[in-house]
């Protein structure tokens, strides 16, 4: 009697509504399944249309096109002898469904709708589909004509229900239901299913695969059984990177790891098991027994046909092994630029252009270009040939191979350095001399002829001449001069990426590259905006003392500074001028249409404070110096005058808080869902050793008056990588206004209210703040 049996899971780089592409891949994972001697094959979430499909769900060629697809599935020959596992909308009963399609040899086996929908975040599923809720039900399930004359069959189950091969049972989860507290697998594993699959559309945020190896390995420890997990992987044409990540495991155990990223676009992996290990597993279980003896049993859908051979005692089994997780920094190093690969080969342009300033976010978008080079060059080196192929329609050169990062880089990243008469020589020879060490083609351009004309047309027009603040002029006057400088760099770079490959005799065009991180994007201080008009005085006539924090040791989800903070976040009225956002994207706070209007974003989704350590992972493992002066340089716009010849701004002074504290107030707002009170409540305790009340109030009124003034500007945010939870891309993710009473009255009396009663007791039990 047969026991052992070879099953596989898949990663796929599947691409909305790409029918074609996305069967072929389908095809050669079940191809390579076969051949490493699988008789069930997983593939990811949707796979046959694409995840990222969204809107396109309601139309009905996308369900007749998924249905021609399966057709074609069900009539290859290399589905025969192979149970396949396929992910797709079905329509039933008028009603759209995201569902599991299994068969065997030409007949379809069971139809399995999805039962928990993703609904919050990045996710809509709600929008276009219906969760299955008829527990352990089928129906029939009259299957279209063009699929009747392949199966002979009428009618199949649709539904909740499992499968009984001749040696084992097995049930499907798909993506979300693993999350949920309730998830199928439990009372599956206790009605004797002994194979789960899990089919996921689960996309890559920074230490995220910690959660997902956690749910199925604790799934298979509590109830045992074999647990199978494939993904999508890479850019399925929106923000979001799916990670690929497929796992198998068995018994708390992983018996198989797949890569996270990964420029393959087929990635199979299988596992040789023991059936008899997870019977025994489970033996002596007595409270799993227990409750397995109550449970209500699933539909079964018997199928004449075995998982396991019975010339099979020689067979090697998989052993147990250690999961490899990345490191914050690597994960930073590998998805962003494997994102970056899908957006340039899939838009057909030659290579990316990017403002390179000098500074820390600009220089880590660089690096992710370099790294996108680094993993090109090694996946042509182990004889990727599809990578080959796209790389050398990139560059239009049919004999090209490329060998070395730098060299690759140079052909498909031009970086810019735009000057101004506020830049200084320190950073225009820091982003010269990392363009040198990472081979980008770097240019260097002067567009103060450009921003002299338009403040001429100005000048011309109403009789008047705008001057700096340190000139004489006013708020108004400076913030405008700054802006200025920061949206003609928007014309210039888009100018040179559609036309400097041109010039140099070179076919094709570029994408230009934002580099604007998640925090400066969450607060870009606008003081001449309208609504500031409403802010107390007091938040604003403050001395202009500064000082630096040390990074924060996270705790769950807040920081607790390690030394005392600094004042309150108080500027001086004249200063606070400069918090204009002014800054173009690539030093900080974002001005609306200035160079942050870029076509895609690779660092949007990312915290300063990840930034910082992806940089000097780069500076270590790819060798380049420049970025030690880079990170030891202040974070500037250099918008406005030059002191002596040095920098007279720097962007945490400007926008009246540093990095450390927006990563708090961003995960607050986002992640822990608080409004203005909600924030202090959770601040005054969790710094109550280091801060005052008074403190704490001031820094979180001073931070939602800045946040409320630039909602606005997230209208406009470039398509942005997304991999921080609290991202404020208002596009997708963060369903929040952009019109709001900044001054925020009700909120900021009930906070007052409760420093005035801390005061008034002397602070001296913090536990009853409500």
């Amino acid at each position: 009697m047969g026991r052992k049996v070879t099953v596989a899971t898949c990663a796929l780089n599947q691409w909305a509504l790409d029918f074609e592409g996305n069967l072929q891949r389908i095809l050669k994972s079940i191809e390579i399944a076969k051949r490493k001697g699988a008789t069930y094959r997983l593939g990811p979430e949707l796979e046959i249309c694409g995840y990222g499909c969204w809107d396109h769900f309601y139309e009905s060629d996308t369900l007749l096109h998924s249905l021609q697809v399966l057709a074609a599935l069900l009539e290859s020959p290399v589905t025969q002898d192979i149970i396949c596992d396929v992910g797709m909308p079905v329509m039933h009963r008028n009603v759209r469904y995201n569902c599991r399609v299994i068969f065997l040899n030409r007949r379809i086996l069971l139809i399995r709708p999805k039962m928990a929908l993703a609904n919050e975040g990045n996710y809509r599923e709600l929008r276009w589909f219906t969760p299955w809720s008829r527990t352990r039900q089928t129906e029939e399930y009259f299957l279209p004509r063009m699929l009747q004359s392949l199966t002979k069959q009428e009618t199949v189950p649709f539904g909740d229900a499992v499968l009984a091969t001749r040696d084992t049972c097995i049930g499907s989860e798909i993506c979300e239901e693993l999350w949920t507290p309730h998830s199928p697998h439990v009372d599956m594993g206790l009605d004797g299913v002994e194979i789960f699959t899990n089919a996921s559309g689960s996309h890559h945020v920074l230490r995220k695969a910690h959660a997902r190896v956690d749910l199925v390995t604790m799934a298979t420890t509590k109830n045992g059984g074999i647990y199978l997990l494939a993904n999508q992987k890479g850019c399925d044409g929106d923000r979001l990177y799916y990670d690929g990540c497929a796992l198998i495991a068995m018994n708390g155990h992983i018996l198989a790891q797949g890569s996270q990223f990964s420029l393959d676009d087929v990635e199979v992996l299988t596992a040789t098991l023991d059936l008899e290990d997870v019977r025994s597993y489970r033996a002596e279980i007595s409270s799993r027994n227990l409750a397995a003896s109550k449970v209500s049993p699933y539909p079964r859908v018997k199928v004449d046909f075995a998982l396991s051979s019975r010339e099979d005692l020689l067979e090697p089994l998989s052993e147990p092994l250690e999961w490899k997780y990345h490191s914050p920094a690597e994960e930073i190093s590998l998805g962003p630029a494997c994102w970056l690969w899908d957006f340039l080969r899939r838009s057909q342009q030659a290579g990316f252009f990017l403002p390179l300033s000098g500074g820390v976010d600009s220089a880590a978008t660089a690096c992710l270009v370099y790294s996108m080079c680094r993993q090109v060059c090694e996946a042509v080196n182990n004889g990727n040939q599809e990578v080959l192929g796209d790389v050398r329609t990139i560059v239009d050169q049919l004999d090209y191979t490329p060998r070395d990062p730098r060299e690759l880089c140079g052909r498909v990243l031009t970086t810019c350095y735009m000057a101004s008469e506020n830049s200084s020589r320190e950073t225009r020879d820091r982003a010269a001399e990392l363009a040198q060490q990472i081979g980008s083609h770097h240019i260097g351009l002067d567009v103060d002829p450009a921003v002299k004309a338009v403040v001429g047309i100005f000048s011309l027009a109403t009789g008047k001449r705008p001057l700096f603040a340190v000139h004489g002029g006013s708020r108004r006057e400076n913030l405008a001069l700054q802006n200025v400088q920061a949206r003609i760099r928007m014309v210039v770079a888009y100018l040179f990426a559609q036309l400097s490959l041109w010039a140099r005799g070179a076919r094709g065009g570029l994408l230009v590259l934002g580099s604007a991180n998640v925090d400066e994007r969450c607060v870009c201080p606008t003081p001449e905006h309208p609504g500031l008009r409403g802010v107390p005085s007091s938040l604003l006539d403050f001395d202009a003392k500064r000082e630096t924090r040390p990074e924060p040791c996270w705790v769950g989800l807040l920081a607790t500074p390690g030394t005392a903070p600094p004042d309150p976040p108080r500027l001086r009225a004249a200063d606070s001028s400069r918090g204009s956002g002014g800054g173009t994207h690539l030093l900080g706070y974002l001005t609306k249409y200035d160079c942050s209007s870029a076509d895609i974003n690779p660092i949007g989704g990312i915290s300063k404070t990840d930034l910082r350590v992806f940089v000097h992972f780069c500076l270590e493992h790819f060798q380049l110096p420049a970025l030690e002066g880079i990170l030891a340089a202040p974070a500037t716009a250099e918008l406005e005058p030059l002191a002596d010849g040095r920098v007279s701004q720097t962007d945490e002074e400007d926008m009246g808080m540093t990095y450390a504290d927006l990563s708090v107030y961003g995960r607050l707002r986002k992640v822990a869902k608080t409004g203005p009170y909600g924030m202090f409540c959770k601040l005054v305790s969790l710094w109550k050793d280091v801060c005052s009340p008074r403190q704490v109030a001031d820094k979180v009124r001073w931070f939602f008056c800045k946040y409320s003034m630039n909602r606005h500007k997230m209208t406009t945010l470039t398509p942005a990588y997304h991999a921080e939870s609290y991202s404020p891309d208002d596009n997708r993710f963060d369903l929040r206004p952009f019109l709001y009473n900044t001054s925020w009255p009700w909120q900021f009396r009930c906070i007052e209210a409760q420093v005035l009663r801390l005061e008034s007791r002397g602070c001296q039990d913090l536990d009853g703040v409500d």
